[in-house]
């Protein structure tokens, strides 16, 4: 009978033990979009313990980088992994090509590491009008031959293709949501490419930006950019957009609903089709729309949404929904405009920005773990700010030589950093420049106009940030077989095919 006890125990103990890393019921819904185009990241490691200890079981990247790829095995979490558009071209001309492409990014991740990809996202928004047509004809055979290079390697039921698409592919004459069709320019790719999802058993995906409609139009109704119950007036203090027997009280759900129009106009059952929100958050900096306030109230209405499992008017089954992002990216362009490097909820360095509750009392926690450089920042001298700089020496050449190579992002109207007056944005210049360069020596000089100083300088809503600390971040030699070579592969495979069709 003491046995039998004392096994009793042992299973209840290990039970426990695994209870402990099930991610909570409403928690385990949460995905969203880690971008990896910073000049100083956190180490994927931390990133993805970031991801687990807020009960983000999704993440969706934008290429298959090596060092996240890894750092997700076996960690419990569904990936999505993207295949940049410029590869468009190259996955379309072979299906060679796509099997190389499947073999070194998703088939060897899978096996040898454990990752849990269960998308490939062929291409990101190729059909913007901005892009003027450049990727409408690699699309869709790119797609075909990445899906045929899948069933190949023998991942077709479990790894799935996609298409992650902007939101101006389809379109209202009226404005009314139950107008939507297609856009007349791609009608018919559109429809193609969601029946060969359909029939491939896999998801559509579109972006949607409730944020760029506001900033876009200056008459736009501020209110319809927010969800009900969400703080404020929560989208109530807008003229809902009556459409039959439907009020539309914000602009997510009219522009889903328009999407769920236009398939069905097309001849599809929009509650069968699996759709995917493949982007979706606000901005909080760099922009007079963009800012931690507005930012808390856009994504906690969206998170609520998406722990109740909320659908739209015209479809009752809620899509799948990738937060955009999780966190800050220095190194982003900034078309189109600054705030494109400050989607994230949590700051460059895993910081929270704002409180967010993410369902059953929990709330984001910071990242754990993240290495700083030395607590040092470049500032304009004490001597420049009073005006007497050596051999007159101005402000404005050097601090144009700073944001060219650092980020500004946050200074300018509308910015975090827009209450400085001149020589604080000159040392706020400096600063950025002094960390992306690791504190070397000579980066603090300009000129002789710079000087390093252990006081912090940041004010009020302006942070003068200490980059983190990258430097133990060493590539892996013979990490993986073919790590590294697909660039190699992309650059003959590109030749070959220019030689042969022009």
């Amino acid at each position: 009978m003491g046995r039998h006890d004392t096994y009793d125990k042992l299973i209840f103990f290990c039970l426990s033990i695994l209870l402990l890393h099930i991610p909570l019921k409403n928690a385990d819904a949460l995905a969203c979009n880690w971008g990896t185009q910073a000049s100083h990241p956190i180490p994927p490691n931390i990133v993805v313990k970031l991801l687990r200890d807020n009960g983000f079981n999704k993440v969706k990247l934008f290429e298959a980088d090596p060092g996240a790829l890894r750092a997700l095995g076996k960690s419990g979490i569904q990936v999505m992994v993207g295949i940049p558009n410029d590869l468009l071209a190259t996955m379309a001309s072979t299906v060679t090509n796509a099997e190389l492409w499947v073999q070194q990014n998703v088939s060897q991740y899978i096996s040898k590491y454990g990752t849990d990809i269960r998308y490939v996202a062929v291409g990101n928004e190729p059909f913007l009008k901005t892009y003027k047509d450049r990727f409408v004809k690699s699309t869709y055979p790119a797609l075909q031959n990445v899906q045929a290079a899948l069933v190949k390697a023998g991942l077709g039921r479990q790894v799935k293709v996609t298409v992650p698409l902007n939101a101006d592919v389809y379109e209202s004459g009226d404005g009314l949501p139950s107008s939507g069709d297609f856009r007349s320019d791609i009608k018919t790719l559109m429809v193609s490419i969601v029946r060969f999802l359909a029939d491939s058993v896999s998801p559509i995906t579109f972006n949607i930006y409730p944020f760029l409609s506001l900033n876009a139009d200056p008459n736009f109704p501020r209110e319809y950019a927010f969800f009900p119950g969400s703080g404020g007036s929560g989208g109530g203090g807008a003229k809902p957009v009556v459409d039959g027997s439907i009020s539309y009280t914000n602009v997510f759900d009219a522009n889903f609903d328009t999407l769920v129009s236009a398939l069905e106009k097309n001849g599809f059952d929009a509650e069968k089709v699996e759709i995917i929100v493949g982007e979706v958050g606000w901005p909080t900096d760099g922009d007079v729309n963009a800012n931690t306030a507005l930012a808390q109230r856009f994504n906690q209405g969206l998170l609520n949404r998406i722990v109740q499992g909320q659908g739209t008017p015209r479809r009752k089954t809620a899509p799948e929904v990738y937060v955009f992002s999780l966190v800050d990216e220095d190194a982003k362009s900034i078309d189109p405009g600054k705030f494109e490097r400050h989607w994230g909820i949590f700051s460059y360095d895993g910081a929270v920005k704002y409180p967010l509750s993410l369902g059953n009392g929990r709330q984001l926690v910071p990242a754990k773990g993240v290495r700083y450089q030395a607590r040092e920042w470049c500032v304009l001298s004490p001597q420049a700010a009073a005006g007497n700089g050596p051999n007159g020496a101005t402000w404005t050449s050097s601090v144009e030589y700073a944001c060219q190579l650092a980020d500004c992002t946050s200074l300018g109207p509308g910015s975090s950093c827009a209450g400085l007056d001149s020589a604080a944005n000159a040392s706020y210049a400096f600063n950025m420049y002094f960390q992306k360069m690791d504190h070397r020596r000579g980066s603090c000089v300009f000129n002789n106009l710079g000087v390093v100083t252990k006081i912090d300088p940041s004010s009020g809503s302006c942070r003068f940030p200490i980059e983190i600390d990258t430097s133990r971040l060493r590539p892996r030699k013979n990490s993986g077989a073919g790590e590294g070579k697909w660039g190699t592969v992309v650059t003959a495979a590109m030749a070959v095919v220019w030689a042969v069709f022009y």
